[in-house]
C-alpha cells in the first residue's frame, strides 16, 4: 500500500486495551465533555473550548485536513466499557517529507495510567512501517514532564528547546521538540525483537 492509500479512510488501531478509531462528528459531546477542562487542557492552551459547536467545527477542520492528507485523526476507545478516553492524531503530516508531528489530549482521569505507553507501541510501527514516513516529531510546552518522559521512554531524541515560541493567550512558553528518525525505530524494534 502507498502512502496516500491509507487516506481512504481513518484506519482503526488497536493496543491490548484502546481502540484508535476515526474521529467523527458525532464524537463532539464526549469530547467536550474533557476538552473544556482547564486542567486537562494545561499543556495545551489556558482557553479551553466554550461550546459543543466549537468541538464540531475542529472535528470537521481535521477531517477535511484528512482527505488533504495533511492529518489522520482518532479518538480513543477504552475497549472493556467502550468509554471515548481521548484523542490522537499525526498532524503537519507530508509524505513528500514523510514527515508528521503527534498530538494527544487523555481524558484526566485515564492520565498517568499508561495509556499513551500502549498507543505510542501502535502508533510507531504505523507511522514507520505503514506509512513510510522518516521522522515523527513530539513538540511538547517545557513543563510538560508527562510527555518528556514518554518520548524518552520511547527513545525519541531531544532536539532542542524553542524559546518563548508559544503564546497561550496569557503567557509565552518553551517548546521542547522531540523526534524520532526511522533508523532509530528500526534499531529499536530490532532490539526488541
Amino acid at each position: 500500500m502507498n502512502n496516500s492509500e491509507w487516506f481512504t479512510r481513518v484506519p482503526t488501531l488497536e493496543t491490548e486495551k484502546y481502540l484508535l478509531r476515526g474521529i467523527e462528528i458525532e464524537d463532539a459531546s464526549n469530547l467536550y465533555r474533557f476538552l473544556r477542562d482547564k486542567e486537562t487542557m494545561k499543556n495545551i492552551t489556558p482557553h479551553p473550548v466554550q461550546g459543543e459547536e466549537e468541538v464540531k467545527e475542529a472535528i470537521k477542520e481535521s477531517l477535511t485536513k484528512f482527505d488533504n492528507q495533511k492529518e489522520i485523526p482518532w479518538v480513543i476507545i477504552h475497549k472493556e466499557d467502550g468509554d471515548l478516553i481521548g484523542q490522537f492524531r499525526l498532524h503537519k503530516v507530508h509524505l513528500w517529507h514523510r514527515k508528521a508531528e503527534m498530538g494527544a489530549v487523555i481524558r484526566d482521569d485515564y492520565q498517568n495510567r499508561g495509556v499513551m505507553t500502549e498507543i505510542i507501541q501502535v502508533i510507531l510501527p504505523f507511522v514507520f512501517d505503514s506509512l513510510k514516513l522518516n521522522r515523527l516529531v513530539g513538540d511538547i510546552f517545557a513543563r510538560n514532564d508527562g510527555s518528556r518522559k514518554l518520548l524518552e521512554k520511547f527513545g525519541f531524541t531531544k532536539e532542542g528547546v524553542l524559546r518563548d515560541t508559544d503564546f497561550d493567550g496569557e503567557a509565552f512558553h518553551d517548546t521542547v521538540v522531540y523526534s524520532m528518525l526511522k533508523e532509530e525505530y528500526e534499531v529499536r524494534k530490532n532490539k526488541l525483537s
